[in-house]
C-alpha cells in the first residue's frame, strides 16, 4: 500500500527553523510544508513590496530556506510553502540565489500566483463585509491588499510538471497538505471522504508544534516532555484515506488523542462545515485512536462538495496604537499603578489629544481577567504590577503625542516607577468578503538551477 509522509515545518512566519531541519533529516518525508501566512501578514508584506519591488515575501524566507534547502535536496523532500506572500516570483528568485550560493543544482522551482485581486477590487465595492456591517467601498481608500484563498489546483499543476520547491501566495492553510495528496493518489473533489481526510491532515499539520504538545503543555495538568526540543509533526497517509500523525524520532513533545482533538477544533467555526476552497469539510465523525507512543490514527472526516464562492482576505490601514508601559513594585504597587493610569487618561483629555479609544490594564492583576475575577485568582497579593495603557488614534501625529505623555510618567507620576517603554504601531486590520469561484485564475511559472 502506497504511503505518503508529509511534515509540518512551520506554523507561522516566525516559527523555529531547527525543528524543521530535524524533521527533514529524521522524518523519512516525501514532502514538507511551511505555513507562514497569517491573515494580517500578507498586508504587511504588501507594504514591504511597495517600498521595494524585490521584497514582499515572508520575512524569514531567506534564513529558513538557507537552512532547509540542502537537507531537503539530500533527502529527496519536496518543499511546498506559502512564504511567497504577495510576491512569489521574488521569493523564487531569492531561493534560487540561496541554491546557487550553496552549490545546489537539479532543482525546479514553481511560483503559484493568481490570488491577488488588487487590480480589480473596484468591481467588488458593493460586496458586503462578513465581519461587520458595511461594504468594501467604505474602506476603498485604506485598502492595502486583497487576496483570494486559492485551492490546490496550482500546486497540483506544479507537481505534475516536476517542481521540487513550490512557493505560493494566499492559499488555504490545509491546501498545502491536500494538494500533494491529491497529486499522489489521483483523488478529485468528488472523493468526499478522501477530501475530508486531506483537510483534516492539513489542519493538524498547519500550526506546527501545537499538535505535538507545544500549545498543549500546562505543568501539573498536561505534562509534555522535553519541550525545549519540541518535535514538529508529520502525517503518514494511506491509500484508504486514513493516516497516522506522529513526530520525528528522538524529539521532545507528545502526540496523543488530546493534542489532536485540541488542534482539530482550532479555528474551524463549524465542525460539520469547515469551509475551504477545496471542499466543505465535516469533522463531526472523526475518531482519533492512540496506536503507539506519539502515534495517533485519524479516521472519519468527510466532505460535502465545493462552495460556490471563495473568501477574500482584505488588509486595510485602520489606525495607530500607542502602547505605553511602566512597572511598579513593592508595597502598594497596584494602587500606584492605578493612580498612574488614571492620571494618564486625564492628561490625554487635558492636552486635547484626539483618540478613538483607550484601554488601561494592570499586567499581573487584570490584563487578562478583569477586576472581580482577577481579585479571586490572585487573592489580593500584588507584589509587582506593570501598567499598560493602549491608545488608538487615527493618525501618527496624535500617536506621537500619546507616546511623549507616556514618557513623562517617570518623574511626574507616582513614586517607584521604572522600565518604561513606548511603542507606536500602524494597525493593519482585516476583513473578508466572498467572490465567485471563477474570479481566480491560477498561474504557475517555473525556474531551474
Amino acid at each position: 500500500m502506497k504511503k505518503i509522509r508529509i511534515g509540518g515545518g512551520a506554523g507561522f512566519a516566525g516559527d523555529r527553523v531547527d525543528a524543521a531541519v530535524i524533521l527533514i533529516e529524521k522524518g523519512n518525508l516525501d514532502y514538507i510544508i511551511f505555513e507562514c501566512l497569517a491573515e494580517r501578514t500578507i498586508g504587511l508584506a504588501k507594504q514591504e513590496m511597495l517600498k521595494d519591488p524585490t521584497k514582499g515575501y515572508s520575512r524569514l524566507l531567506e534564513y529558513r530556506m538557507s537552512q532547509v534547502l540542502k537537507p531537503a535536496k539530500e533527502h529527496g523532500v519536496k518543499i511546498i510553502t506559502n512564504m511567497g506572500a504577495v510576491n512569489p516570483h521574488a521569493a523564487v528568485m531569492k531561493v534560487m540565489e540561496i541554491a546557487e550560493e550553496q552549490g545546489i543544482t537539479g532543482l525546479k522551482f514553481a511560483a503559484v500566483t493568481g490570488d491577488s485581486i488588487d487590480d480589480s477590487i473596484e468591481q467588488y465595492y458593493d460586496e458586503e463585509i462578513l465581519e461587520f456591517k458595511g461594504k468594501v467601498a467604505d474602506w476603498k481608500d485604506q485598502i492595502v491588499s486583497a487576496n483570494v484563498y486559492m485551492g490546490a489546483e496550482g500546486i497540483i499543476e506544479a507537481l505534475r510538471n516536476g517542481a521540487d520547491v513550490i512557493i505560493t501566495g494566499r492559499v488555504a492553510d490545509p491546501t498545502l497538505t491536500l494538494a500533494p495528496l491529491r497529486y499522489e493518489y489521483g483523488w478529485t473533489p468528488d472523493d468526499a471522504d478522501k477530501m475530508g481526510q486531506c483537510v483534516l491532515a492539513g489542519h493538524l499539520l498547519e500550526c506546527g508544534g501545537q499538535v505535538t504538545g507545544g500549545y498543549y503543555a500546562d505543568p501539573g495538568y498536561k505534562e509534555v516532555p522535553d519541550l525545549d526540543n519540541l518535535g514538529f509533526p508529520l502525517v503518514e497517509f494511506d491509500e484508504d484515506g486514513s493516516f497516522i500523525i506522529t513526530k520525528a524520532e528522538g524529539t521532545g513533545g507528545i502526540v496523543c488523542v488530546d493534542t489532536c482533538k485540541e488542534q482539530m477544533l482550532y479555528e474551524i467555526h463549524n465542525p460539520t462545515a469547515y469551509l475551504t476552497p477545496d471542499c466543505i469539510a465535516d469533522f463531526s465523525a472523526v475518531k482519533f485512536t492512540q496506536e503507539g507512543e506519539n502515534r495517533v490514527r485519524a479516521k472519519g472526516a468527510t466532505s460535502h462538495g465545493l462552495t460556490e464562492n471563495l473568501k477574500v482576505n482584505v488588509c486595510y490601514r485602520d489606525s495607530f496604537i500607542t502602547d505605553c508601559e511602566i512597572s511598579y513594585g513593592g508595597c502598594n504597587a497596584l494602587e500606584r499603578a492605578k493612580l498612574a493610569g488614571d492620571m494618564f487618561v486625564k492628561r490625554l483629555d487635558r492636552l486635547g489629544i484626539s483618540y478613538n479609544e483607550v484601554r488601561v490594564d494592570y499586567i499581573g492583576y487584570n490584563s487578562l481577567y478583569k477586576d472581580k475575577l482577577a481579585e479571586y485568582i490572585s487573592e489580593g497579593r500584588w507584589g509587582e504590577i506593570r501598567l499598560h495603557v493602549a491608545v488608538r488614534t487615527q493618525d501618527r501625529e496624535n500617536a506621537v503625542r500619546v507616546s511623549n505623555e507616556g514618557d513623562s510618567i517617570y518623574t511626574n507620576g507616582p513614586t517607584g516607577g521604572g522600565g518604561a517603554t513606548m511603542r507606536i504601531s500602524e494597525i493593519i486590520s482585516v476583513f473578508s468578503f466572498f467572490v465567485p469561484r471563477n474570479a481566480v485564475q491560477t498561474d504557475v511559472s517555473y525556474k531551474e538551477v
